[in-house]
């Protein structure tokens, strides 16, 4: 993910109703953005695959989520997506990731950024899997290196519920070469600077908050560029 990053490791990834809207959230976000959709919006993959074409004209990177909470049932409509729209980064299950990145490799898209999701368990020191096992972070760690796994989505972090075991895992993944963490569920402006101050002595390459239902107007479907801007401006502040 070659992107500049604020304070050199950190992202931010918000979804975007349309390509102004994109470059909206983009400027307000100071070019520190991913957008994205999520599956679970489009029922027709070639309605998913014209949108991501449509962002992709203001933007380089766009981020196919699952939606639905991170479902695993929109696992294959995000493949199917992705295969052809070459989006850059997509959201799968653990369970799924190497699988989803061969699968894209082999219709000759240029390489993609798959993250892996894992749950909080509510213990520090394990996550659950989309399947309902529950393994010690540094066990799921070297099994999601080994498999070639890059990023790591914990999702819900439900706001600052699941912080420690959130720190817990990002120390982890450092350490072990993974490159980047990516938390979702319950962040705002309200949270975001206590998340980032949480981890921002540890030297992972990127973190990217998933930041979705605090940013979006509920009439329009679009994240407001004026959240976008306070969030950067709590953490700049």
């Amino acid at each position: 993910m070659l992107k500049e990053k604020l304070f050199d490791f950190v992202l931010f990834n918000f979804l975007a109703k349309d390509k102004e809207n994109a470059q909206d959230i983009m400027d307000a976000g100071k070019g520190f953005v991913v957008p994205g959709i999520v599956a679970s919006d489009f029922s027709n993959i070639e309605d998913g695959a014209n949108k991501v074409k449509e962002l992709k004209e203001v933007v380089d990177l766009v981020s196919i989520g699952l939606g639905g909470g991170g479902d695993p049932l929109y696992a294959k409509r995000v493949l199917d997506i992705a295969a052809i729209s070459n989006p850059g980064h997509i959201n799968q299950p653990f369970e799924n990731a190497i699988y989803a990145k061969g699968f894209l490799d082999g219709k000759g898209t240029t390489p993609q950024l798959v993250n892996a999701l894992v749950t909080p368990s509510g213990k520090v020191g394990t996550v659950k899997l989309a399947s309902g096992l529950e393994l010690k972070v540094e066990e799921f760690v070297e099994m999601a290196r080994a498999l070639g796994v890059e990023s790591i989505k914990f999702m819900p972090l439900s706001g600052e519920v699941h912080l420690e075991e959130l720190v817990y895992l990002t120390k982890v993944a450092a350490r072990k070469g993974i490159r980047g963490i990516e938390p979702a569920g319950g962040i705002s402006t309200t949270n975001i600077k206590t998340i980032i101050h949480a981890i921002k002595n540890i030297e992972i390459e990127f973190f990217m908050p998933h930041i979705f239902g605090s940013t979006i107007d509920q009439a329009t479907g679009k994240t407001i560029p004026t959240e976008v801007a306070q969030i950067l401006h709590s953490l700049e502040a």
